[in-house]
């Protein structure tokens, strides 16, 4: 693979642009020296806007395009600027709960894995090709592919915009984004204007959609405030998601286990089927009572949502005594999530009023330093463990810890020929061991030792101390060097670089059961399910400002509302029996 040049919108500019009318070029290997040959050679050129990426009737050509990013090829900055921009002219257009019918295939969370939302594809089938989409959010963050997987997506939005669906999920914000990686792919890959307009783009994503008039797909749940779904109509969805409320609470809520949490307060008043999520630090568990209401008192048989890792891909939770059907449906669609959970991944297919679930396991991809960083920084876990074992045997004979030999005179060399020739190698060694001590025995007799009293025994104490420091450092060096790319991969789940304190000490075998376990690898990733407590930073706006007020956008919805209505009313009555 080429190496890819640190700091930010460099990397686009160092990457030669494909000539018009033609496509990217491989990147040449004139010394025919890749150590893995079999490996595709990747693009050595741009695709952009001079490449008739988009035909006459402004449909992209997505076999190109997912080729093109598959091989880890650049697409340049005006291209992916326009392709968010005729993203977000689609969405808003659309109203914050869509009305879908199958045949319909939903998507769970993604989170920058490209190469297993390619997979999904072809699990599911290809968009547009008698497949319906629709994505439960959390693009991006996590992976190393984010920028990958919205393009491709919103590419797919722009050929197909009534047969794929994308619903904003809770990492669709400046918060997150900024917290995670995204904001940092985006500085590293591009620039500022770049993330800025992925952010106003988000902004513009429904919240909601009803599946045959009896599912409601949400990102997260359900909301305290959330009595009917003519509620999700009302809410002003352009803008960074808020600490509470409906919209918060859509993409953040989840349902309640016993197993969740301590005992947490309860919301007062008539909806006393809220808990407290002190595991999210904002929002709520609905509990199972409280989602059973909410189903009957819309007509409703299941609640279809996203949000959290399952194992399987996918959970069925309590099953409805007055509909047989699970009261709650948690589909999850990035396998081996940040590549330590071990799941795997799946979708629903909503064909013919039949529900199916297909699974499908986590698919190569190449491999990128966690939060791109750089070979020098890599590296340091190697060059410290030297300098701490330096240092560790500069300190160790001052421990009292001295060489056997130290301190004792050499034989005379007469000495040395004389008894050798006799006596075995280790009789020999033995033999000049004794001869040294009795002439340092002899040298020193009758001479009194003189030490420092109390004062040299704690310089040595002191001393001692220091060793044991520097071998616990040197042992923790040295599990950071062993298994290096483990701990890496560790790292890749939290932000900050920061795992779990004193796994690194634990060593080797710690390591690989966080790994082999997705309930260990799910505990080590609980701290960052919390939503954070600082404020998203705040950005120039990019030219994708909406630049219509809420009150006109409410006409857009209701005109749109109404021609989809009037376009599948026949089939929403039909699906009534699912």
């Amino acid at each position: 693979r080429r190496p890819l040049p640190r700091g930010g919108a460099r990397m686009v500019r160092n990457i030669p642009e494909a000539p018009a009318g033609c496509k990217p070029e491989d990147l040449k290997d004139p010394c025919g020296d890749r150590p893995v040959k079999e490996a595709p050679l990747p693009p050595g050129q741009m695709l952009g806007m001079k490449n008739d990426i988009f035909n006459a009737k402004g449909v992209p050509d997505l076999d190109l395009l997912k080729t093109h990013l598959a091989l880890e090829g650049a697409l340049s900055q005006e291209l992916l600027l326009e392709i968010i921009r005729r993203a977000a002219d689609l969405f808003l257009k659309e109203q914050n709960l869509l009305k879908l019918n199958d045949p319909i295939t939903v998507v769970g969370d993604i989170h920058g894995q490209y190469y297993d939302l390619v997979k999904l594809l072809e699990v599911g089938g290809k968009p547009g090709e008698g497949s319906q989409y629709i994505f439960l959010g959390d693009y991006v963050d996590r992976g190393s592919f984010s920028i990958e997987v919205v393009a491709l997506l919103f590419s797919y939005k722009i050929a197909y915009p009534k047969r794929v669906r994308m619903l904003r999920g809770n990492h669709e914000c400046r918060q997150m984004t900024s917290f995670f990686n995204f904001r940092e792919e985006c500085d590293y890959k591009y620039d500022e204007e770049v993330y800025n307009a992925f952010m106003d783009a988000f902004d513009t994503l429904p919240l909601a959609a009803t599946i045959n008039g009896k599912f409601l797909a949400v990102h997260g749940g359900l909301s305290p405030e959330l009595n009917s779904l003519k509620a999700i109509g009302n809410i002003d969805r352009f803008c960074e998601p808020p600490r509470e409320g409906i919209l918060c609470d859509l993409i953040w809520s989840d349902p309640y286990e016993k197993e969740d949490a301590a005992p947490a307060k309860k919301k007062q008043g008539k909806d006393q089927g809220f808990i407290t999520n002190q595991v999210r630090g904002c929002s709520w568990f609905y509990t199972f009572d409280c989602v059973n209401k909410f189903l009957a008192r819309n007509s409703l048989l299941s609640l279809i949502r996203a949000h959290e890792a399952q194992l399987e891909g996918y959970k069925m939770h309590k099953t409805n005594p007055s509909t047989g059907f699970p009261s709650v449906i948690t589909i999850f669609s990035a396998p081996n999530y940040c590549d330590v959970y071990n799941n795997k991944g799946a979708i629903l297919k909503f064909d013919n009023s039949t529900l199916n679930v297909l699974q499908f396991n986590c698919s190569p991809h190449p491999y990128h330093l966690p939060n791109f960083m750089d070979i020098f920084s890599w590296s340091m876990p190697f060059v410290i463990e030297k300098v701490t074992e330096m240092l560790f045997y500069m300190l160790h004979p001052s421990a009292g810890r001295c060489d056997e030999e130290e301190g004792l005179p050499d034989l005379p060399p007469a000495l040395a020929k004389i008894y050798r020739n006799s006596l075995s190698e280790d009789e020999n060694n033995t033999v000049a061991l004794a001869s040294q001590l009795a002439q340092w025995v002899e040298a020193n007799d009758g001479k009194e030792a003189k030490t420092g009293g109390g004062d040299d025994l704690e310089a040595r104490d002191r001393m001692r101390k220091k060793v044991r420091t520097i071998a616990r450092m040197a042992r923790m060096f040295k599990t950071l060097r062993q298994e290096n790319e483990t701990v890496l991969r560790l790292k890749g789940v939290c932000p900050g670089h920061k795992i779990q304190p004193g796994l690194l000490l634990a060593g080797k075998d710690k390591l690989n059961s966080e790994l082999e376990r997705f309930g260990h690898a799910a505990e080590v990733d609980l701290c960052n399910e919390m939503r954070p407590d600082e404020e998203a930073p705040t950005t120039t706006p990019s030219p994708l400002r909406r630049s219509i007020s809420f009150t006109q956008e409410q006409g857009v919805q209701k005109e749109e509302s109404d021609k989809e209505d009037a376009v599948q009313k026949d089939d929403t009555a039909e699906g009534q029996g699912l």
